[in-house]
């Protein structure tokens, strides 16, 4: 989940795994898979960066895992 800006100044959650489309019209506008559209204040690269760091920080505890997996191996 990422946080982002509505036009009117709102902050709300969005489903990182559920964007389909980010595109400037000039806005910043987030397209889900489900059709839905929303307009944002943050541009596509804060966007972007913010659904990367998401990324980063669901798959930290699978790789800290891996990492400790290998070492046991071998060991």
């Amino acid at each position: 989940m990422i946080f982002v800006t509505k036009i009117d100044g709102k902050k709300f959650v969005v489903n990182a795994e559920l964007i389909e489309i980010i595109e400037e019209t000039p806005e910043t506008m987030i397209t889900t898979i489900t059709g839905k559209k929303i307009l944002v204040k943050e541009k596509i690269s804060e966007v972007v960066e913010k659904v990367k760091e998401y990324k980063k920080e669901i798959t930290k505890p699978l790789i800290k895992t891996n990492e400790n997996f290998n070492q046991g191996v071998t060991q």
